[in-house]
């Protein structure tokens, strides 16, 4: 199902359809489109029927691009792999953990490329299990990052993988720059929180996943993103200003062969605009197409309260290194029930039934990562990846919800009542103490870094990079605003 027609287009982005190829125009091979990108015959006839798809002008952008890709457990795993196998220019994948004997479950970039080579060809298949667990085995221990490049690597040596060791979260926040878009996965929260107000400072796409056994979400916050749909000319003509959807506004339009009635087609530039991580997460009501009907907003999917109850939780447990939520544990348990019926009743919700809330918790708590789903929201998540690099399809708007029990995504344009884009890293004033904080620390402040640093203590400045309470302090202070402004009409109700 989808939870809204402003976001319908995004649903499918880990499917390729028939109307994305359309929109693309008629199918051909590669090597009979103009080819002005430098792509080599080699990679053209490599990448043939992907370029058929999306054209060579996006297979060049994707092959320029370089993905910083956080935590290589099995969701980054096949995000990482989609990647790779689409040929993307770089992909750096960070983790600085080691892997663990609960890792082999579901981590296939972790058998050494060389098992092939040290296993007979008339082995039996249980000789070649008995080869994988044991080539797998010996990589416990080390770095998953360095585990998960040498396999990448592998599968297109066109593809420049390289493995960061370190802890993203303590680099400097220019750090993110060189990269053209970060995903991250399966981490907490505060991490979301940190690394997407990094990425937004430094004008980068930002993605965050997770999976929790059968259930598992993906968060797009491209700030401000163009894309080009090439569509047959409709009755009611495209016109620059439009706005489609609160999100989704037309920015140019371009009429495609001869001019007045002979032209058939058009090429209509779009732009989405995102809100940030906390602001989506917690702090945004459903849409307003979807909770002013009440037979749309029974058919929300229960799992979003389920879900921003989980992250709650979370927060909650912040000294316990934000751990989930032990099914087995009668205080867990009470806490959880608890916070989904207060996320419940602030999207205005039916209450969510105890099966539901038990299956769920039962899941995230017990199964842990799961094959299937993680294989499906990594294809989808590295679809829309691919679909944002080379900008020629609609990206996802802006949080998908996967229930593995029903093999459904359901998804949800979630905004603050507030400017979205650009518009929320540039509404703090200047401040004396701001500049005196950057002058001393040697930052090169902009709209977004001045936000930052006038929502938090001066204090905290201690070096040029933005430390993570400054980055809380700013989205914070986003939630604050809305909260004061959501004030006064509540009283009037």
């Amino acid at each position: 199902m989808v939870g809204n027609s402003e976001a319908a287009a995004g649903a499918n982005g880990g499917q390729h359809s028939a109307a994305a190829a359309a929109a693309t125009g008629p199918s051909q091979p590669a090597a009979a489109l103009d080819n002005r990108s430098g792509m080599t015959e080699d990679e053209i006839a490599l990448y043939d029927r992907q370029i058929r798809l999306w054209g060579m002008r996006a297979q060049e952008k994707l092959r320029s691009a370089h993905v910083l890709l956080v935590t290589m457990r099995g969701l980054g795993n096949e995000i990482a792999k989609n990647l790779v196998l689409a040929g993307v220019g770089s992909l750096t994948v960070a983790d600085h953990e080691n892997v663990t004997e609960e890792d082999l479950g579901s981590q296939f970039l972790l058998a050494t490329p060389s098992v092939g080579d040290v296993v007979p060809a008339d082995a039996t298949l249980e000789q070649r299990q008995a080869a994988d667990r044991a080539a797998a085995a010996a990589v416990v221990g080390t770095n998953r990052a360095v585990a998960a490049s040498q396999q990448l690597s592998s599968m297109n040596p066109r593809v420049n993988v390289m493995a960061e060791q370190r802890d993203v979260c303590a680099q400097q926040v220019n750090y993110f720059a060189k990269f053209s878009l970060v995903i991250v996965t399966d981490r907490n929260p505060e991490v979301l929180n940190y690394i997407n107000t990094a990425t937004r400072l430094q004008n980068r796409p930002f993605y965050a996943a997770s999976s929790y056994g059968l259930f598992g979400f993906i968060f797009a916050d491209l700030i401000e993103h163009d894309f080009v749909i090439v569509r047959e000319r409709g009755n009611i003509a495209s016109r620059v200003g439009d706005h489609e959807t609160r999100t989704r506004t037309i920015v140019d339009v371009k009429v495609e062969g001869e001019q007045g009635a002979a032209a058939t087609k058009e090429s209509v530039t779009k732009r989405e605009v995102y809100s940030t991580w906390l602001l989506a997460s917690d702090a945004s009501p459903l849409p307003f197409s979807i909770r002013s009907v009440a037979r749309r907003l029974r058919n929300v999917t229960p799992l979003l309260p389920c879900l921003r109850a989980l992250w709650a939780f979370q927060e909650n447990h912040s000294v316990e290194n934000y751990r989930l939520p032990d099914a087995n544990n009668a205080q867990d348990r009470s806490e959880y029930i608890g916070l989904v019926s207060t996320k419940q009743q602030a999207l205005g919700m039916p209450p969510v039934t105890a099966d539901k809330i038990r299956e769920f918790l039962q899941s995230v708590s017990g199964l842990r990562e799961t094959s299937p789903v993680v294989t499906v929201l990594g294809g989808q998540l590295a679809q829309d990846v691919i679909n944002t690099i080379g900008q020629t399809q609609q990206p996802i708007q802006n949080l998908v919800v996967f229930d593995g029990t029903t093999m459904q995504s359901s998804v949800y344009a979630m905004h603050p009542e507030m400017d979205l884009g650009n518009a929320q890293l540039s509404t703090a004033p200047k401040s004396t103490a701001t500049e005196t904080a950057a002058e001393a620390t040697g930052v090169v402040l902009d709209p977004a870094a001045e936000l930052a640093l006038a929502s938090g203590p001066t204090a905290a400045v201690a070096t040029p990079s933005l430390p993570l309470q400054l980055a809380q302090a700013q989205v914070q202070a986003q939630v604050q605003a809305q909260a004061q402004a959501q004030a006064p009409a509540q009283n009037l109700q």
